[in-house]
């Protein structure tokens, strides 16, 4: 071989060292990482695919009973979002009016509540049936009484009033006007009831048919005051002073709710601005 050959060997073998250079950690890394991503896209992928062959498997195992039950439970689940919506911005005197029109209205709103409470650590009306218990000759009101089981845990003379009668005990009425005479209950009781438009006339009614120094009871969603207008827990607390009630409890430990005690005072009642409480929205389930 001439100076040709040997001038054509080095540049081969120039070329094809350098094709034969390993790669650098850059680089290394830059593909580790585009495999790294290549695998969790193809598992991603397949866990999805893998919920929707678990999902048609459940419908096709579903008799067709439960198929139907399934779609009801869908179905009441968006009514009770929207006759929740509809108790929080609508007066006492136009959800009565609703409700009464059709009743039926009223079985889905409280099927939807009794599935949502009982995921609660803790109910509030638990402990308003406690407190009730230890005074068993006290005539209570239960204002917006849902299913009546305060009137049914315990001893006393309990009057329950909501928008619909679905027991013989429970008298159907707007719970701004219910029909009992000037100071004649011990204790007033709203559970998770200051729903709506019309919580002054709700508050004012209570006043009206407790006895003078007559407790007050309330249970509400602690997200609710979280209204401007209302002023946080406290600014509530002042209106219903206002109103002829004295704080005698404040419990705020419960992470959703906060309980009230309140007590009828001998103070005659100011007048005050509407009270607006934060209107509480359900996910959907």
């Amino acid at each position: 071989m001439g100076k040709k050959g040997r001038k054509g060997g080095a540049k081969g073998g120039a070329k094809g060292g350098a094709k034969g250079k390993p790669a650098s950690k850059g680089a290394n890394k830059k593909v580790h990482q585009k495999h790294k991503t290549q695998q969790v896209a193809v598992v991603s992928k397949s866990q999805q695919n893998q919920s929707k062959a678990k999902a048609k498997t459940k419908a096709k195992s579903l008799t067709p009973a439960e198929r139907l039950a399934e779609m009801r439970r869908k179905i009441d689940g968006g009514k009770f979002r929207m006759l929740n919506e509809q108790l929080y911005t609508t007066t006492g005197g136009a959800a009565f009016s609703t409700f009464q029109s059709d009743p039926e209205l009223f079985d889905v709103y409280h099927q939807g509540f009794r599935e949502m409470a009982d995921k609660w650590p803790t109910n509030p009306l638990d402990t308003f049936i406690d407190y009730v218990k230890r005074h068993p000759k006290a005539v209570v009101a239960d204002f917006g009484c849902g299913d009546a089981r305060l009137a049914e845990s315990v001893p006393n003379k309990v009057h329950s009033f909501d928008l619909v009668s679905r027991k013989p005990h429970v008298t159907a009425c707007n719970i701004a006007d219910v029909p009992l005479k000037d100071s004649t209950v011990d204790i007033g009781v709203y559970c998770l009831a200051l729903m709506g438009t019309s919580v002054r006339e709700y508050v004012r009614e209570v006043y009206r048919v407790l006895k003078p120094g007559g407790v007050l009871k309330v249970a509400e969603v602690k997200s609710r005051f979280e209204s401007e207008s209302l002023g946080g827990i406290e600014g509530f607390v002042q209106t219903l002073r206002k109103m002829g009630f004295d704080c005698k409890h404040k419990d705020e430990r419960n992470k959703m709710f906060v309980l009230f005690e309140f007590v009828k005072s001998s103070r005659k009642p100011q007048k005050v601005d509407p009270i607006e409480f934060k209107a509480c929205e359900y996910k959907r389930r």
